[in-house]
C-alpha cells in the first residue's frame, strides 16, 4: 500500500510540475505539503502515463537539447531521443564539510529584485527551476537559480538526491536552462561562469556534452580575469571532472595561474581548497609556495580550519610539520567538538602523510573512551582500525572494547569479526581482564563463520589467533585439510604474504602446543661474518665490550626461519660471557642464551616499547627456544654515543630483568 501511496504521489508531482509550464503558477506552496513517502519509484517509468505527459506537452517534442543525469535512467520525451555517455560523477568535499565559508556566501546578487527574494524562499530544486520558468529574466537569474537547485540538493540524502535529480533532469525549465547558458556562456560574467559549471557538474551532466565543453572552453578564455575565489571554485570543479583535452589544458593554465597568484591569497579557506584540488600530483616547488602561504595565515587558524587542514594536506600528500603541530593542537583543544567521521578521517590523513603525533592520536582515543557508551560497537571498530593502521595501541580502549565483545558478540559477523583479529593481533593486545573469556568468544564467532569463509579469511583469522598464542583447533584442523589436499588456493602472491602466513602458523602449532618442551640442544647457522651497516655500530659496542668477536655470534639462523642479530651465552650463575667455540663443543643446558634483536621502530606500538604482534611471537618463540631476547630500538641506539651504547649493552646483558622469561601473550585452548 506505502508503494501505491508513494507512485500516486510522484505522478501528482509530476503531473503539477508540468501543468504549471502551461499555466504559470508557484508551486512552492503546493510542494511542501508533498512527502515522498516509500522507496523510490521513477514514475516516468509507466508508458501509458508517459504518453499522457506527451499528448499533454507537445511543446516538449521539440526539445533540440541532448543530456542526461548520471547514474539516472532517463526516457523520450518525444522524438529527440536523450542520449549521451555516463561520466563519474564528482564530489566536492569541501561542500560535506558543511562550513560557514560556503561557496555560496560571496556571490554579489541585487537583494532588491524580487527574483532573489523568491529564490532564496524555495525549498527544493525543482522549486528554483520553477521560479527560472516564471521569472528569469537575465543570465544571472538562470545561474543563480541553477546553483540554488544544486545547493538544496547536496544538502539532501543520498536516496534522495538521486530522486530530485532525476525531477531536475525531467523539468522542462531545465532545458531551457541549459540552452539559455549555452547561447549567453561567453556573456557571463565570471562568478555566474563558474558557478554554473559547478553546479552542473555536481548535478550530474556529462562532461561530454556540448554545453558543459563550452562552459570549460570559456573558462579557458577568461582564465586571467577570475580572482581568488572564483580559482577555488573552478579548481573544486575540475577536480571532480574525467580528464581530456579541454579539461587537462584548463587545469595546466589553471596551476600556472595559482603559482602567480598564490602571494596574494589570504583567505585560508581558499588556500586549503587549492590544496586539495590541486591533489598530489601538484609540483613539490608549489607545494612549499602553498605551504608558506597557509604559514602567513596560521595565527588566525580556527577549528573548523584545523580540521580541513588535515584533509588537505593529505590530498597533496605533504606532510609540514610547522602546519600540522598547531592544528593538531587546536583539534585537542577542541575535541569533543570533533564529529566522529572527522575523527576517522584525521587519522586517515596522519597515515597518508606519515603523522605520527602520539598526544593527538591519545587526545583522540581517550575522548572514544570516556565517551564509549554513546558510540556503536561498530564504530569503535572503526575508529580502533584506523588506529592499528598508524601502529597506535588505545590501550584503555581496547579493553574496554573486549568488554563490549564478551558481553553482546552477536554484533560479530564475519568482517567485524576479521578488523577485530587484525586489530588485537597487531597491535599485540590482550585484554588484562577476562581474556580467557574474550579469546574463546572469538574462537566461537570463527567456528560459526567457518560455513561462509573464504580459504584466505580463514588463513588470515587462524594467523591472527597463532600471533596472540591462541590456537583455535577446528579452523585450524580445516586449514590444514585444506592445505594437505592442496585445495588451498590461494590469490596471486607477489610478497608470499600469504605464504609466510601459513609458515607462521605451523609454527605456532609447534612451538605454542602445550606438549612442546624446550629443547636441550638448538642448531644453529652463522651465516656471514659481515653485519649490515645499521647493526656495524652495535657490533663496535659488543667487541668494546666483550674484548672479542669469538665472544658472540652474528647473523644467527635457526629453526623455523627465524633469524637474530647476535647471540652471546653465558654461564649459569649469568656473571661471566662464555666463549662461543668452549660452549659448542659441549652443550650445556645451564649456559644461557641471549638473543639480541635490533628491530626497526616500526615494529612497536608508536611511542612505546611494546613489540608488534610479529615481533612478540618472535620474542615467545624464541623464548621457547631458550634464548633470553633483548628487544631493542634501533633508531635509538644509533642516536646513542659509543660510551652510553656500550654502557647500554652492558646493562642489558647483566641485568637481572633479562633472565626472566615473559608469560605467553595469549592463553592456548588446550
Amino acid at each position: 500500500m506505502n508503494n501505491k501511496i508513494s507512485y500516486l504521489l510522484n505522478t501528482v508531482r509530476c503531473v503539477h510540475r508540468y501543468s504549471s509550464v502551461l499555466t504559470p503558477k508557484s508551486s512552492a506552496t503546493t510542494r511542501k505539503h508533498i512527502l515522498w513517502i516509500g522507496r523510490y519509484r521513477d514514475p516516468l517509468g509507466n508508458v501509458n502515463f508517459r504518453k499522457l505527459l506527451l499528448n499533454i506537452l507537445p511543446s516538449l517534442h521539440g526539445s533540440s537539447l541532448r543530456f542526461v543525469s548520471q547514474k539516472t535512467d532517463v526516457c523520450s520525451t518525444g522524438a529527440e531521443a536523450l542520449v549521451s555517455e555516463k561520466a563519474s560523477q564528482s564530489s566536492l568535499e569541501v561542500e560535506k564539510l558543511d562550513d560557514a565559508g560556503s561557496f555560496k556566501a560571496k556571490r554579489a546578487v541585487d537583494h532588491s529584485d524580487p527574483f532573489f527574494t523568491s529564490l532564496q524562499k524555495c525549498s527544493c530544486p525543482c522549486d528554483a527551476l520553477d521560479l527560472a520558468a516564471e521569472a528569469a529574466v537575465s543570465i544571472k537569474h538562470y545561474t543563480n537559480a541553477l546553483t540554488m537547485a544544486w545547493r538544496l540538493c547536496k544538502n539532501l540524502s543520498e536516496e534522495q538526491q538521486r530522486y530530485e535529480r532525476q525531477l531536475i533532469f525531467e523539468h522542462p525549465a531545465f532545458v531551457k536552462l541549459c540552452q539559455q547558458l549555452l547561447r549567453d556562456a561567453r556573456r557571463m560574467t565570471r562568478g555566474d561562469l563558474v558557478f554554473s559549471l559547478h553546479a552542473l557538474v555536481n548535478l550530474g551532466v556529462p562532461q561530454n556534452t556540448l554545453l558543459l565543453q563550452t562552459l570549460v572552453r570559456v573558462c579557458q578564455e577568461k582564465l586571467n580575469q577570475l580572482d581568488n575565489r572564483c580559482i577555488s571554485v573552478l579548481a573544486t570543479t575540475l577536480a571532480g571532472m574525467d580528464k581530456d583535452k579541454n579539461v587537462s589544458a584548463l587545469q595546466a593554465g589553471l596551476q600556472l595561474l595559482v603559482e602567480q597568484r598564490i602571494s596574494s591569497i589570504r583567505d585560508i579557506f581558499i588556500l586549503q581548497n587549492l590544496m586539495k584540488c590541486l591533489g598530489k600530483d601538484a609540483p613539490v616547488f608549489l607545494k612549499k609556495k602553498l605551504e608558506m602561504a597557509v604559514l602567513r595565515e596560521i595565527d588566525g587558524l580556527t577549528f573548523p580550519n584545523a580540521l580541513r587542514m588535515f584533509l588537505a594536506l593529505a590530498a597533496m600528500n605533504y606532510c609540514s610539520l610547522p602546519i600540522l603541530n598547531p592544528c593538531s593542537k587546536k583539534i585537542q583543544e577542541n575535541v569533543h567538538d570533533v564529529p566522529f567521521r572527522q575523527l576517522i578521517l584525521i587519522l586517515e590523513a596522519c597515515h597518508t602523510v606519515q603523522y605520527r603525533n602520539v598526544k593527538l592520536f591519545s587526545a583522540l582515543a581517550d575522548y572514544i573512551h570516556s565517551t564509549a557508551y554513546l558510540w556503536d560497537k561498530r564504530q569503535i571498530i572503526l575508529f580502533l582500525s584506523a588506529c592499528e593502521t598508524l601502529g597506535f595501541q588505545p590501550t584503555e580502549l581496547l579493553d574496554i572494547f573486549a568488554e563490549k565483545v564478551t558481553e553482546d558478540p552477536d554484533f560479530l559477523n564475519l568482517k567485524n569479526l576479521l578488523t577485530v583479529l587484525r586489530v588485537y593481533s597487531r597491535l599485540n593486545h590482550v585484554p588484562r581482564v577476562q581474556k580467557h573469556l574474550f579469546f574463546e568468544i572469538l574462537h566461537s564467532c570463527l567456528n560459526k563463520c567457518l560455513p561462509q569463509i573464504s580459504n584466505i579469511e580463514l588463513l588470515k583469522a587462524v594467523y591472527s589467533l597463532g600471533i596472540l598464542g591462541y590456537l583455535p583447533q577446528r579452523a585450524l584442523d580445516e586449514l590444514l585439510q585444506k592445505d594437505s589436499k592442496d585445495e588451498l588456493v590461494l590469490p596471486d602472491d607477489p610478497k608470499e604474504q600469504n605464504t609466510m602466513m601459513l609458515r607462521c602458523v605451523k609454527t605456532c602449532m609447534e612451538l605454542d602446543s602445550p606438549s612442546f618442551t624446550k629443547p636441550a640442544f638448538v642448531p644453529t647457522e652463522n651465516m656471514s661474518s659481515l653485519v649490515s651497516l645499521n647493526l656495524r655500530k652495535a657490533q663496535e659496542a659488543l667487541i668494546e665490550l666483550l674484548g672479542d668477536e669469538n665472544m658472540f655470534l652474528q647473523n644467527v639462523q635457526l629453526p623455523y626461519k627465524y633469524h637474530i642479530d647476535f647471540e652471546i651465552r653465558m654461564d649459569s650463575d649469568r656473571k661471566k660471557v662464555l666463549p662461543i667455540t668452549a660452549t659448542d663443543d659441549h652443550p650445556d643446558p645451564r649456559v644461557q642464551r641471549l638473543a639480541f634483536l635490533f628491530a626497526p621502530v616500526s615494529a612497536f606500538c608508536l611511542g612505546t616499547t611494546h613489540p608488534q604482534g610479529k615481533l612478540a611471537m618472535k620474542k615467545r618463540h624464541l623464548n621457547k627456544l631458550g634464548y633470553h631476547v633483548i628487544l631493542i630500538q634501533n633508531k635509538k641506539f644509533q642516536e646513542m654515543k659509543n660510551e652510553d651504547a656500550v654502557e647500554f649493552l652492558k646493562r642489558k646483558i647483566y641485568s637481572e630483568d633479562t633472565f626472566s622469561f615473559p608469560e605467553a601473550t595469549g592463553q592456548n585452548n588446550n
